[in-house]
């Protein structure tokens, strides 16, 4: 029995992995040297569908007004962020975000909501996912040493990030119902 239950606890932290084969293309920015702002405004500019956005800090003037744009244009953009950094944090773009009619919804169960990601046409056969320590800020470009990968064309990979993004967009609360608290 004590053999068996050994062998359950080292599968299953296993089980939560999630390995898949390597498809598409990986684009790789540094900042400050790279122009991670301008290649994120490129890619959110050639978004046909939609964009899930999830961030913890999102202050930039630049990136908001892509969102936006990309929103007008009739792409379906749909935000998560952290509710501390969002209502709290000096030059949150987030209540812009809402202001155009972008879905935004606040993460309040964890500590921190620390991600920083961004789905493109998530469902469609070339999908866009960007991840890294690239906060969606004008420090994070000008100022910090960060990273920042756009990997292209991996749909199933697409689909975990979106997976994702969803299990946090269900436990979130939506914009209007924070804001009136």
């Amino acid at each position: 029995m004590i053999r068996w239950l050994l062998l359950l606890a080292l599968w299953l932290p296993l089980a939560q992995a999630k390995e898949l084969p390597a498809t598409g293309t990986v684009e790789v920015l540094f900042t400050p040297w790279d122009d991670a702002e301008g290649a994120l405004i490129r890619m959110i500019g050639a978004a046909r569908h939609d964009i899930h956005v999830q961030a913890f800090v999102f202050t930039s003037r630049n990136l908001a007004h892509a969102l936006i744009a990309a929103q007008r244009r009739g792409v379906a953009v749909r935000v998560l962020a952290d509710r501390e950094m969002a209502l709290d944090g000096r030059h949150s773009r987030i209540a812009e975000l809402a202001a155009a009619g972008i879905d935004v919804r606040l993460e309040t169960r964890y500590a921190s909501a620390h991600n920083k990601i961004m789905i493109v046409d998530g469902e469609g056969n070339r999908p866009v996912i960007v991840t890294g320590s690239y906060n969606f800020t004008f420090s994070a470009q000008a100022r910090n040493a960060e990273n920042l990968l756009i990997l292209r064309g991996n749909s199933a990979l697409a689909r975990l990030y979106l997976a994702n993004w969803r299990r946090h967009r269900d436990e979130a609360t939506p914009w209007q119902e924070e804001v009136r608290r």
